[in-house]
């Protein structure tokens, strides 16, 4: 990345030791430290979502092709790609599915608590000799 040798690092380090002193210069070095990462991981991301901005451009084009020629007679690599764009709509529409059917039985899982709580309450009145002479 940066072409520094040893002796520039060498002469860096003297210069911060002498223009910030023993105590602050390992806090500044730290603080520079995650300044870079704060850099690399921003970099990387950047370079995440290009990456799949490109390969999601390739689908496109590659889904116009296929559209172009009637789904009939595709290549390998726009077969591939329109496989990958179906695999790419099931999965989004997995999740939907799986939380209306986690939904689903919450409901029923909460209308069943309900109801043992009103047994357990209705049970609990006569248990005691207090309650019996309140009744």
């Amino acid at each position: 990345m940066f072409d520094i040798g040893f002796l520039e690092l060498l002469v860096i380090t003297i210069i911060g030791l002498v223009v910030l002193g023993p105590e602050r210069l390992p806090v500044a070095i730290r603080t520079v430290r995650g300044w870079i990462s704060g850099v690399r991981k921003f970099s990387d991301s950047v370079k995440t979502e290009l990456t799949e901005e490109l390969r999601i451009h390739e689908l496109h084009a590659n889904l116009k092709k296929a559209e172009q020629a009637d789904m009939k007679n595709l290549s390998p690599e726009i077969a591939e790609s329109l496989q990958t764009l179906k695999d790419a709509a099931e999965m989004v529409n997995r999740p939907y599915q799986l939380d209306k059917d986690k939904e689903t039985e919450k409901v029923a899982l909460d209308k069943v608590t309900e109801t043992q709580d009103e047994v357990e309450t209705n049970a609990d009145i006569p248990s005691s000799p207090e309650n019996r002479i309140k009744n």
